[in-house]
């Protein structure tokens, strides 16, 4: 029978990428880390591992495995963590998982409330740059629960937020600035934009906006960082389409609300029903968030 013990061996020399260095940080012999290995392998019958002179590289079989035995360490501990909290011998701390943008607008007013009610409970959080690299984390027992759009099909609760309004940001002296309302996003068309790079989730939302309004963006510039397309914006860069609420209050560049309006849903949600602990930080982050989006709107 595969143990806990041998999936965190494997998971460490796959993070480290060699047996001698995972060997130091758990404290164990290199040989006997091998023999370990070898005998899941031969549960398993077959490599997981290719040992290579300067590397050590995951096998087929080996990239099958490490995501089953990643989300099974997360989950053990994550078990852990939830009896100690019940039995009230350990304060703990929630993790969540979420985009980055969400870290801008959101998650401020959201931990500020949460520390309020309960300062004995951290929060650790797990950023992601796209909806898809979120689901796959939460799939494979990364956070207790997750903010992000609502994952299709997703088999655990998922409770709605609201929805995130997306704006148009320009520079103040920009021509589009004074232009006519409701703002028509084709107008734009011809103008280079502070786009996101490839990995960012806003660069497909943006494309799908503007190939709604009949047309493909340029890039005058792309970010990879979702706080520095709107101050790009502002300094004259080009246009860009970002989350109403992460526009901070004092900010000097303009903003356009398109007609027919950018909108994309929000969620909570988790794989199982919580434990009390997480289910109350999920009551002040839906809470939060919801008032959130509601201003920003």
């Amino acid at each position: 029978m595969v143990t806990l013990r041998q999936l965190e061996y494997l998971v460490t020399i796959v993070d480290q990428g060699s047996f001698t260095r995972a060997a130091e940080l758990l404290h164990v012999t290199q040989p006997a880390l091998s023999h370990q290995i070898r005998v899941l392998e031969r549960q398993l019958g077959g490599p997981l591992l290719e040992r290579l002179p300067r590397l050590v590289r995951l096998t087929p079989a080996g990239r099958s495995m490490l995501p089953h035995a990643r989300a099974a360490l997360a989950e053990t501990r994550r078990a852990e963590q939830a009896a100690r909290r019940t039995a009230g011998t350990a304060s703990g701390e929630v993790e969540l998982a979420t985009l980055y943008g969400y870290s801008l607008g959101l998650l401020p007013a959201v931990l500020r409330a949460w520390r309020r009610v309960r300062p004995d409970i951290g929060v650790r959080l797990f950023e992601h740059r796209h909806a898809d690299e979120l689901r796959d984390a939460m799939a494979a027992g990364q956070a207790d629960l997750a903010l992000g759009p609502p994952p299709p099909g997703w088999a655990g609760p998922v409770h709605p937020v609201g929805e995130e309004e997306f704006v148009v940001v320009v520079a103040a002296d920009d021509p589009a600035a004074t232009g006519p309302a409701p703002f028509d996003l084709a107008s734009l068309a011809d103008r280079a934009w502070v786009h996101y790079a490839p990995g960012n989730g806003l660069a497909e939302l943006l494309d799908r906006a503007c190939a709604a309004a009949g047309f493909q963006p340029r890039a005058a510039v792309r970010t990879e960082q979702t706080a520095a397309a709107p101050l790009l914006a502002a300094a004259g860069l080009g246009p860009t389409l970002a989350a109403a609420h992460v526009i901070p209050p004092d900010f000097d560049g303009h903003l356009l609300r398109p007609t027919p309006p950018v909108r994309r849903p929000l969620a909570v949600w988790t794989r199982t029903d919580p434990d009390p602990l997480t289910a109350a930080f999920r009551t002040v982050l839906t809470r939060e968030a919801t008032a959130r989006l509601g201003s920003a709107a």
